[in-house]
């Protein structure tokens, strides 16, 4: 009898493959296992289970699976099905989402490990430098790992080496497969057995003779009386004021014994609060619309002003979900954000609160994993980025996606290349499709938004989702009063100190007068985008892509946003020597130093992609700005996602029309949203806030509907641009990007896929076009648009693109061309 499983690899590869069990492994395997496969000449993957059968494949000889990882699935079925969909309406891989959905120390990969032969006899001087090296070191230690032969060697290339080593009979390999996940032990401590008795306690107490150690003892017990439960190492030793080692020696001498408790890396237990919070009335008729709406709709949308108190009103839903045993899914655009709400809402529920996000640590992830799969307490909410949209969910009733109109829950690089807020829609049908059509079974899904999406917004107009408004501020704050300061005025009548203009240090100046923070915005980092030399107009380029080079002042180098190239800033011009090098335009870095010498004894901080790296480093700004230690933050849109601070009264948008003007058809809605955003920081408690936006041209459309906060009008008026551009919500986009070293051979190739795709598809093909920038790290880009009527078959489109995608690499001469497809890559 012959049994078989179908597994699906962490590869970039659109199959699934079928590999042979015994009968005994087909009776134990489920569908959402992981086994450990061989594929290719030697290497091993974690695959995932998804399907048992009997079917010999014909293509192919079914190898034996290697071993089997879980004792029960850790993936559910529902996930499987919202990978599927995922691969086949985003045009990917399904081994990329299965990569991309699993924290990567569930993906064991073999490493090879490489070791010596110690029959041959080697002839060291027969050996090149770099071979020596790896023999040498394979005397001081029995085994070597490829990244350990990179490091020795001082190269990225090793292979061909260590292929040189194994000709000459010198190393052999073998592959190793290792779990990565370790359960975090804690270390407790107890009396030993024998001093339980009261006599023995007393004879012990009276033998010590050291201070220090009868000093941990009275403490234990102390902590004993007080706490009634066990007692870490650590806890003992900070509250006696002692090193570990007086409690080793006590170990030691088997007065004390010591045992692990296997303990959650990330606990909320001591943020809980208890309070009641009632909501206010436009609030309460809010939630009261949501309600309702949900028992007709599967989507609401909620459309409220910025510091209308939304999170209150998500706080309100999702107490209702936990009451009914649900589990609930809260979405957010940016990690920055996820700080702040995490403790707005762990003061309310407590340790039901789970976070999933790429700065927290691999095992972290794990634990999250897990505690989700098993229904946990502790992950009755799970806040995160766009990828917790992959945890194994079972009981979902509902998914909140806050900020919805941002553009970061697109996912762009690497594939799957999906958009959290849509699969989250499809992800919530999948749950109620599964659990019947009982009122409590439907897994919903809440948006909200200041500023929503132009295709949520229409979606929510057309009646396909539920709309509800709320038109004022939380405690009837007044929206900000905005005020525009025309920067070509300001110039010309030389009203300007640097990149502020009089009106702005006016202002900050009146804010810092009455203790107030500021918040200046500008969507560049680094201190200037461009040098240019005065002599002969030279601006340093970034040798593999065609732009020019940010300049670094905190750093003092030039360096390339899109690859990371970087260089020392040149004292003369690389053409003509000169001595003369001025900066044009300004980003965040010029602005702090600005305001430095404006405002010398403030304390004015960034925060932009240099300054939050690490992991705490949102935390550490964030807490301080909130904390009324930092008096100015100037940041990039980071600073636009629903950051909530009490004391802000002003907000200074540097220059509106770098936002603006750019060529993207998104470009007018994006901005409004930005600039309403980054607006809505303002004057969020008592007092009324104020924005300044500088700009060259206050009577632009957008910059007067951002400062009446006409959301309507901008909407009527984008809608109608996009209904006779062929643009959504109306047409639907598919963009193929193509990638080569080879300039001509790009121009050819992606030639020729244009004329195959127009000859073959009855809708718009636009192309093949070269972008804004035309190369990236040494590659020449050059995109195609399709565009899809909305009535138009959808799979059907996407089956005859993909026929033809798979008879392009078939072309020999054009099979080293990149090409990557980005569905609704907006």
């Amino acid at each position: 009898m012959n049994f078989f499983i179908e597994v699906i690899l962490p590869l970039s590869l659109p199959k699934t493959f079928t590999y042979r069990v015994s009968e005994n492994e087909f009776a134990f395997i489920k569908k959402g296992m992981r086994v450990s496969v061989p594929f290719g000449k030697s290497k091993i993957y974690t695959a995932l289970v998804i399907d048992l059968h009997r079917e010999e494949p014909t293509l192919y000889v079914a190898k034996e699976i290697d071993q089997i990882l879980d004792e029960r699935p850790i993936v559910n079925e529902l996930q499987i099905n919202h990978w599927f969909w995922i691969s086949s309406y985003y045009m990917c891989n399904i081994g990329d989402v299965y990569r991309g959905a699993l924290p990567s120390a569930l993906l064991l990969e073999s490493e090879t490990i490489i070791s010596q032969n110690n029959e041959t006899f080697v002839d060291e001087a027969s050996l090149s430098d770099d071979e020596f090296l790896i023999y040498e070191a394979l005397q001081h230690q029995s085994s070597l790992k490829i990244q350990n032969i990179i490091d020795i060697v001082n190269k990225k290339t090793v292979l061909p080496v260590i292929q040189k080593l194994i000709n000459k009979n010198i190393i052999s390999l073998q592959e190793e497969i290792r779990e990565e996940y370790k359960p975090k032990l804690v270390k407790y401590i107890r009396l030993h057995e024998q001093y339980q008795k009261e006599e023995n306690l007393i004879a012990l107490l009276d033998s010590i003779k050291s201070e220090k150690r009868k000093n941990i003892l009275l403490q234990y017990f102390q902590t004993q009386a007080r706490e009634r439960q066990p007692i870490s190492v650590k806890q003992l030793t900070e509250t006696a004021q002692t090193s570990v080692a007086i409690v080793k020696a006590l170990v030691d001498k088997q007065i004390f014994e010591e045992y692990f408790i296997q303990e959650d890396r990330v606990n909320f237990e001591n943020n809980k609060v208890e309070n009641k919070f009632l909501l206010s009335v436009a609030q309460q008729t809010a939630f009261d619309e949501i309600v309702k709406s949900f028992e007709e709709k599967e989507v609401a949308l909620l459309h409220g002003v910025t510091s209308s108190g939304k999170t209150e009103i998500y706080t309100k839903l999702i107490d209702n979900y936990i009451a009914l045993g649900k589990q609930v899914l809260y979405l957010l655009p940016e990690i920055a954000l996820t700080t702040q709400l995490v403790a707005r809402l762990t003061k309310h529920f407590g340790n039901k609160v789970a976070v999933f996000h790429s700065k927290y640590s691999n095992n972290e992830r794990v634990e999250v994993w897990f505690q989700v799969l098993n229904s946990s307490d502790k992950a009755q909410v799970v806040i995160g980025a766009r990828s917790a949209l992959f945890l194994p969910f079972n009981n979902l009733g509902l998914i909140i996606v806050d900020e919805e109109h941002e553009q970061t829950f697109k996912q762009q690089d690497p594939a799957p290349r999906y958009h959290a807020r849509d699969a989250a829609i499809v992800l919530a049908n999948l749950h109620q499709a599964t659990r019947g059509k009982t009122e409590l079974g439907r897994a919903k899904v809440l948006l909200g938004s200041a500023t929503p999406s132009i295709e949520t917004y229409y979606n929510a107009a057309s009646g396909k989702f539920g709309l509800i408004d709320l038109k004022e501020r939380f405690g009837n704050v007044q929206m900000p009063e905005i005020e525009l300061v025309d920067l070509k005025d300001s110039y010309f009548r030389k009203k300007m100190k640097g990149h502020f203009s009089q009106t702005l240090i006016e202002e900050i100046t009146e804010a810092f007068a009455n203790n107030e923070q500021v918040i200046l915005f500008q969507n560049r980092r680094g201190f200037s985008p461009v040098l240019e030399c005065m002599t002969c107009g030279h601006v340093p380029q970034c040798p593999q892509c065609d732009v020019s080079l940010t300049y670094h002042k905190y750093k003092s180098q030039l360096r390339c946003h899109y690859c990371g190239y970087s260089m020392a800033k040149p004292s003369n011009c690389h053409v003509c020597s000169s001595v003369d090098l001025e900066t044009k335009g300004f980003g965040t870095e010029q602005i702090e130093l600005e305001l430095a010498e404006l405002f010398p004894q403030k304390n004015i901080k960034r925060m932009d992609q240099d300054t939050t790296r690490g992991k705490y480093s949102f935390e550490k700004i964030i807490d301080s700005f909130k904390n009324r230690e930092i008096d100015v933050l100037v940041g990039t849109q980071m600073l636009a996602k629903g950051l909530d601070f009490d004391n802000v009264s002003l907000v200074g948008i540097m220059n509106a029309d770098n936002m603006i003007y750019h060529p993207d058809f998104r470009a007018f809605e994006r901005s409004f949203q930005m600039m309403t955003q980054v607006a809505g920081r303002s004057g969020r408690a008592e007092k009324r806030g104020k924005v300044i936006i500088q700009t060259y041209n206050p009577l632009h459309n957008i910059i007067q509907q951002v400062t009446n906060n006409d959301y309507e009008g901008m909407y009527k008026e984008q809608l109608y641009e996009r209904k006779i551009y062929y643009y959504p919500p109306f047409f639907r986009l598919i963009k193929l990007t193509l990638k080569h070293r080879d300039f001509e051979k790009l121009k050819e190739g992606s030639m020729w896929l244009y004329q195959v795709l127009n000859q073959n598809l009855t809708i718009p093909v636009l192309g093949p076009e070269e972008p804004a920038i035309g190369r990236i790290r040494n590659e020449y880009i050059r995109t195609i648009m399709i565009k899809m009527p909305g009535d138009a078959s959808i799979q059907g489109t996407k089956k005859t693109i993909q026929k033809i995608l798979n008879s392009f690499d078939l072309v020999s001469q054009y099979r080293t061309i990149k090409v990557t497809v980005n569905v609704d890559f907006h």
